[in-house]
């Protein structure tokens, strides 16, 4: 089997992979009609030609998997992750853009992700809010996703102080073309399409998908009144790409743009985004050497209004119109150097940010505040091996930009023998307010949440070790963790009455995240089964629950593919969480499952189907604090055709 290198994977790769070494001979042989499941992986993509190794295991996402999960979007496709979760459990589908923020390992979540989500080597990130667009992205245009929980590598930096999840597009190739459509419950209907086709040592693709639902209603029919609107949501969005394929020098030039509008729940209440990235990626590779130079430019657009509603629901005011026009400008440079035994990257990055939040409260002269955000930071990491162990080290020195520098090392070891990998790291990791939480207030409900200009940024010092069982159809990953987290941003209640809770995003002191992380994977003929369970009990140094962590976590999902035909049905369940600082509004665990299925009719032409939250059971993913609830049961079907030659 191929292991998923730079562009490179091979389709025979079924579900769900995890990182580390491959199988080894001597083991027990099984049947030649089982399927193999991937090999272990170890490594994370930085850019499509450089990867950083690491002691820690690399989860990753391949197309079978991503094409039999149930979610519309890429997040909600990627919930069966031990902990990976968005802010409030909300979907994409219908949250707010500012809730968005990835949240992995029980760091917890503002709306800002403490993980660094890259897509073909450039940040997802949102320059101003930290938070992520998942509708940029359609899940069906990548070909590989990997996690990596933790800083174990000192590439990174800023935002991946809880992880890395690196998207990879599909590569170019001679001839490719996509189309597909799908309607389904709530008057949901995604249209979508790609080409993609080589000349020479050229290439070039077009990505564009569009998308339209109604919604859901958020607040339970009981408590609904007057004001209550269906959440909904209309995008479109695009990706267009230049590649020079050379033998040594490859080069793209690529720019991708977002238009959508979503409804939040009441009749006064909007946002809508406007944003485009133009990027530029530039790689020459020598006998031995690789150097890779990013370049990016972002703008963005977004505006939002804000209202109190009454306590019975059918009053509502308007107290805020507000505008953000946001740009960033960064760069980055790698270069790794292979030996038969070491490895050493290392490089630099820079990053400006330029944002202002206007607002325009009723009764109230109008305020603009925001500024300049520049970061900078230099960076190596180095690996070495040993007989059967291989040693790793790193280290990143950056400008926060908030007037403090941050020194990040990172040690850890590897060593495996036969079906058996063991791995320990320590790291350092730290992420910087954004301009968002430094300068933007926001209202959601009645719950009013104010800026701060002196935050710090957070830190972290974190260590783990674990062991992964792989063979030829089974895997089972085990990793323990501890992370101390100090001046970890949160809303802090300053004041609560009963029409209105204030808080304000403070440094809300020392706490500590700690757990176990497990993972087990059987394959036997077209079949494959999958658990995954993440036990992180996360407090402040005060005995409070970090908001938005629950204790536990966890996914089953059993799935079948043969020829033409795959189906899936998983279950993914968490315990209680709290939505607040003082732990006084709880959420209470849920389980939802979810089923997804295609079929190819005739050459090229495929049916799909899903249904998210089979059993249509009502949880809670918010209390503002009216409560508010998760999706339905949703369904969707359509069709996919598809063209491809070598």
């Amino acid at each position: 089997m191929t292991l998923v290198t730079g562009r490179a994977f091979t389709l025979t790769a079924m579900l769900i992979g995890c990182g580390g070494v491959s199988h080894v001979a001597g083991q027990s042989a099984a049947p030649p009609d089982d399927t193999p499941i991937p090999p272990l992986k170890t490594s994370i993509t930085v850019t499509e030609h450089i990867s950083a190794d690491a002691p820690a295991a690399v989860t990753t996402v391949a197309p079978p998997q991503l094409a039999l999960s149930p979610g519309v979007n890429l997040d909600d496709r990627l919930r069966l992750l031990p902990g990976f979760s968005l802010f409030r459990r909300s979907s994409s589908l219908v949250a707010n853009p500012g809730t968005q923020g990835v949240s992995l390992r029980g760091l917890g979540s503002t709306g800002a992700s403490r993980t660094l989500v890259l897509w073909d080597g450039i940040p997802l990130n949102d320059p101003f809010g930290g938070w992520v667009y998942w509708t940029r992205i359609a899940p069906e245009d990548l070909t590989v996703v990997e996690v990596s929980r933790g800083a174990s590598t000192s590439v990174f930096g800023n935002l991946a102080m809880g992880g890395v999840i690196s998207l990879t597009s599909r590569p170019e190739s001679p001839t490719r073309a996509d189309l597909a459509f799908e309607g389904g419950a709530e008057s949901t209907t995604e249209a979508r399409g790609s080409i993609a086709s080589t000349w020479g040592r050229f290439g070039a693709s077009l990505q564009l998908r569009t998308l339209g639902t109604d919604g859901y209603f958020i607040v339970p029919d009981y408590l609904r009144g007057a004001v209550d609107r269906r959440a909904n949501l209309r995008f479109i969005s695009g990706a267009s790409r230049l590649d020079w394929l050379g033998a040594r020098d490859q080069f793209f030039l690529k720019l991708d743009m977002l238009a959508e509008e979503r409804q939040n729940g009441t009749a006064l209440t909007n946002n809508s985004t406007s944003l485009g990235t133009l990027s530029a990626h530039y790689t020459h590779e020598l006998s031995k050497t690789i150097l890779s130079l990013l370049a990016w430019r972002a703008q963005e657009d977004f505006r939002s209004t804000y209202s109190a509603v009454s306590n019975h629901r059918n009053v509502e005011v308007l107290t805020d119109r507000q505008k953000v026009p946001s740009e960033a400008t960064g760069v980055a440079a790698y270069a790794q150097h292979s030996a038969e035994r070491w490895h050493l990257t290392g490089g630099a990055d820079v990053l400006r940010v330029e944002g202002y939040s206007h607002d325009a409260v009723p009764g109230k002269p109008a305020t603009v505040l925001g500024g300049i955000q520049l970061q900078d930071g230099v960076f190596s990491q180095f690996d070495i091996s040993a007989g059967p162990a291989r040693f790793f080290t790193g280290a990143r020195y950056d400008s926060t930009g908030v007037g403090t520098r941050f020194f990040a090392p990172s040690a850890g070891v590897a060593a495996g023998k036969g079906i058996l990998r063991w791995r320990g790291s320590v790291y350092r990791g730290f992420r910087a307010p954004q301009l968002n939480e430094l300068y933007r207030p926001f209202r959601v409900g009645n719950v009013q949440t104010l800026a701060n200009p002196l935050l710090r940024p957070e830190t972290l010092f974190g260590a783990e070790t674990g062991v992964d069982l792989s063979g030829r159809t089974r895997r089972l990953s085990v990793t323990l963790f501890r992370n101390s987290l100090d001046n970890l941003i949160s809303n802090v209640t300053l004041k609560s009455t009963p029409n209105q809770i204030l808080r304000q995003k403070q440094n809300a002191g020392p706490a500590l995240s700690r757990g176990l992380e497990a993972t087990a994977q059987q394959s036997w003929r077209n079949w494959l089964g999958q658990v995954s369970y993440l036990y992180a009990p996360s407090r402040f140094d005060t005995g409070l629950a970090i908001p938005e962590v629950p204790r536990h976590q966890g996914s089953a999902q059993l799935s079948y593919q043969r020829r033409r035909t795959g189906a899936s049905l998983s279950l993914r369940a968490s315990s209680y969480q709290f939505d607040d600082d003082l732990n006084q509004f709880i959420l209470p665990g849920y389980a939802v499952l979810g089923f997804s299925a295609f079929r190819e009719i005739v050459p090229r032409l495929t049916a799909t189907a899903a249904i998210e939250n089979l059993l249509d059971r009502q949880y809670l993913v918010a209390r503002t604090p009216t409560p508010n609830t998760g999706a339905p049961r949703l369904w969707r079907a359509g069709l996919r055709w598809s063209l491809a030659h070598p």
